[in-house]
């Protein structure tokens, strides 16, 4: 399983989930702020979003999009 984690979370998420065997990578590795242009990017590299923001969701039914899949993760602490 791929993971975009979000800029709202730790760069550590990333390291975590790697150890634990997924492939992940930190959104200030790969582009800018932009909440559009993360779930592009995550959508089209076939990655899930770790968030923390609610706003992902709510892009992803507003669009009616089908990917990528969103995870909502309610604290930063490991």
């Amino acid at each position: 399983m791929k993971v975009l984690v979000d800029m709202n979370l730790s760069p550590d998420w990333a390291g975590f989930l790697a150890e634990a065997g997924f492939e992940a990578v930190h959104w200030s590795k790969v582009g800018s702020k932009s909440a559009t242009e993360l779930m592009k990017w995550a959508a089209e590299n076939d990655h899930i979003v770790l968030t923390a923001d609610l706003d992902f969701g709510a892009i992803l039914a507003a669009t009616h999009g089908i990917k990528p899949s969103v995870v909502q993760m309610r604290s930063d602490q490991f």
